[in-house]
């Protein structure tokens, strides 16, 4: 059969499988019980608000995209135009059905704690490869469809034609799924920090109360946040740098190696979906004494070998081009130094982690110095990887070798969804099981889920962070293909100031962000403190808080700043597009070189104190309630909006400037 009509049906069936993979997933994990009613109750206050806040997104973020569409359509052609729209509908779905899951997996997760650790480690898991199974069959699946639409259409008129079609309207596609998740990443990250702020500042430090206490007004919020943050922000996220690989490499494919290099990243997506699927069955504690991380590793190490294995037999038969495998490994080696260095910089127990929390003794000040020192030397370590990666990329097969090694990176996406959509659900597992007041098994067997879930939150953040920036270099690279440009001078003022601008660009939309959150975390500590003052017996135990109300307050927040980040970002490189092709290629080197290391190093500070506060709470220099607690407390709480809201936003950001480069070129050359 024609290498075409495999390419044609192979992918979305692949993909239709995995979507089929994901609803049996989410049937087992809905089958299994709720516990009693005090769990159903705390369940149901976090599902209405997580779904509440998502409905309101949308009546916000949908007529925007519709207004987009229409001036694509005008400005662009149709083809753009739809790609752009089911870009954005699939982000926009994964982003609800992730949450919806993980919505439902929590309770059921912190309940099946009663019974054994493996049964709660198997729906927490099952739950989150539900997500990673929307990410990697809806992802692949659009890039599916454009291309059997463009084959159908235009087969008659050759396979270049094809290809050439398949790739132009592809960039729609990726603008659609890159502005859905700069929407989800800037709303939930708001959301999410500026809950867990307010929650933490009146009632750990002021009131001296546990994090998941029922008698906080907040709490409810601040489990809300960790599904928004963490579930729906970070899946339409990797969705977007999962798209956008594809499509820099189907582009650079097409030009180096004609139909073959546009089809090979589909089989080869295709493949690594099935190797994702084939790691979940090896995620099984061997007893309930094992690390609930092992099983993790396992299934996490299966997947990305078996990648290796398919994306040599695709170059070596398919392109036969080995150095094509080559650049791929290359990614796949890439994102395991970044999950270590991430590790080493963030984790539990960690050198520097037990330094910085050490470094609270002597009070907030050392606290946020010691990460401050940490994050930056961190970023350095971490740009070294991205620059080797690129390198090699590049020393392969040129550009085309660049946007296979952000394939390579991203090749375990679905198992690495499975094991960042576990994080929030084991995190609300043990905050509802200590609302409800289990005790006994329970409390150790979510507190252990917990911990690996806090590790793994921290490690996909610097795969994402990574992927993103090797993903907006791919479309760097076709940026200079769409526009002609071999290179580009520096010393050319206009150059200069392009790369000026777009070095400062980063930190203009992070200031947006962290600004947001610290006036919404204001308005949160305020009525924290309202109901403790005016609501008798809440620190008693004898009145219930409003929780609602604290919901509603951060909702209306990131609604409120979700317009102006995303203006910031579609319009800047328009306006600098006036001043000519070689200028805004030197703004979105800026970009990218800025945005890389500013992402870093926020996200890893962020992490490191989150971790060293932690590490105080299990009991070291003081433990819980002490003075050093205290000022650890201080540095996670300047780090939350850092780690978990612009560090982030900060992925699809950089990748959406690159893309309406992309959109605008030919108005350039």
């Amino acid at each position: 059969m024609d290498i075409q009509l495999i390419a044609l049906f192979a992918a979305p069936a692949t993909s239709l499988f995995a979507l089929l993979y994901g609803i049996y997933l989410s049937r087992q994990v809905t089958k299994e019980s709720e516990g009693g009613e005090k769990l159903q109750k705390i369940a149901q206050a976090v599902r209405e608000g997580a779904m509440s806040y998502l409905r309101k997104q949308f009546k916000v973020v949908f007529p925007i995209m519709a207004i987009l569409t229409l001036l694509i359509w005008a400005g662009l052609g149709f083809g753009i135009a739809v790609t752009f729209l089911l870009g954005a509908s699939f982000s926009a779905i994964i982003g609800y059905f992730g949450m919806w899951i993980a919505v439902r997996a929590n309770v059921r997760t912190a309940n099946a704690s009663q019974q054994s650790m493996n049964k709660a480690l198997q729906i927490a898991f099952g739950a989150g490869t539900v997500n990673g199974m929307l990410v990697v069959g809806l992802g692949l699946l659009g890039v599916s469809l454009i291309y059997m639409w463009s084959y159908f259409t235009y087969i008659s008129l050759g396979p270049d034609i094809v290809a050439a079609h398949a790739t132009n309207v592809l960039v729609g596609y990726g603008f659609g799924a890159a502005l859905l998740a700069l929407f989800m990443r800037v709303g939930g990250g708001i959301f999410t920090k500026a809950a867990d702020v307010g929650a933490d500042l009146v009632g750990k430090v002021e009131k001296g109360i546990p994090e998941d206490d029922p008698r906080n007004p907040a709490v409810i919020a601040d489990n809300v946040g960790d599904n928004v943050g963490d579930c729906a922000g970070m899946a339409a996220d990797v969705f977007e740098s999962y798209a956008l690989t594809i499509v820099a490499a189907m582009i650079l494919g097409g030009n180096l190696f004609g139909l073959a290099g546009v089809v090979f990243p589909l089989l080869a997506r295709s493949g690594a979906i099935l190797t994702s699927i084939l790691g979940t069955f090896f995620v099984k504690a061997k007893s309930e004494k094992e690390n609930p991380i092992n099983p993790l590793i396992r299934g996490f190490v299966i997947s990305a070998v078996s990648a290796v294995v398919i994306f040599m037999l695709l170059a070596t038969y398919l392109l036969k081009e080995p150095r094509a495998g080559y650049a791929a490994i290359t990614g796949i080696v890439s994102m395991l130094a970044l999950l270590y260095i991430t590790k080493y910089y963030t984790g539990p127990g960690e050198k520097p982690v037990v330094a910085t929390a050490k470094a609270a003794q002597t009070g907030a000040g050392t606290n946020l110095i010691s990460g401050l020192s940490l994050g930056m030397e961190s970023t350095f370590v971490s740009v070294i990887v991205i620059a080797a990666t690129i390198l090699l990329g590049y020393l392969f097969l040129g550009f085309y070798g660049i946007s296979l090694a952000g394939m390579g990176m991203l090749a375990t996406t679905g198992i690495i969804m499975s094991l960042d959509t576990f994080g929030p659900i084991s995190d609300n597992a043990q905050g509802m099981v200590e609302m409800a007041g289990l005790k006994g098994k329970a409390v150790k067997v979510t507190s252990a889920l917990d911990a690996v879930g806090n590790t793994t939150k921290a490690l996909t953040k610097g795969f994402a962070v990574g992927s993103a920036a090797v993903a907006a270099s791919s479309l760097f690279a076709t940026y200079f293909e769409a526009t002609g440009l071999k290179t580009i001078d520096i010393a050319i003022p206009r150059v200069f100031i392009g790369l000026l601008l777009g070095s400062a660009l980063p930190f203009l939309f992070s200031s947006r962000l962290v600004g947001s959150v610290g006036r919404a975390a204001f308005q949160v500590v305020e009525e924290v403190r309202r109901q403790f003052r005016e609501i008798k017996g809440i620190m008693e135990g004898k009145a219930l808080p409003d929780y609602t109300t604290a919901v509603a307050i951060v909702t209306a927040a990131a609604q409120k700043e979700l317009v102006i980040p995303a203006a910031l970002v579609i319009t800047i490189p328009v306006l600098v597009g006036l001043l000519g092709a070689e200028t805004l290629g030197g703004f979105l080197g800026g970009v990218v070189a800025s945005g890389l290391m500013l992402a870093f190093f926020m996200c890893n500070s962020g992490g490191a104190w989150d971790n060293a506060k932690k590490y105080i709470e299990d009991g070291n220099f003081g433990g819980k309630g002490s003075e050093t607690h205290k000022a650890a407390v201080v540095g996670d709480t300047v780090g939350d909006p850092l780690k978990d809201t612009s560090g982030p936003a900060l992925n699809p950001m950089m990748k959406i400037v690159q893309i309406v480069a992309l959109l605008i070129a030919p108005f350039l050359v």
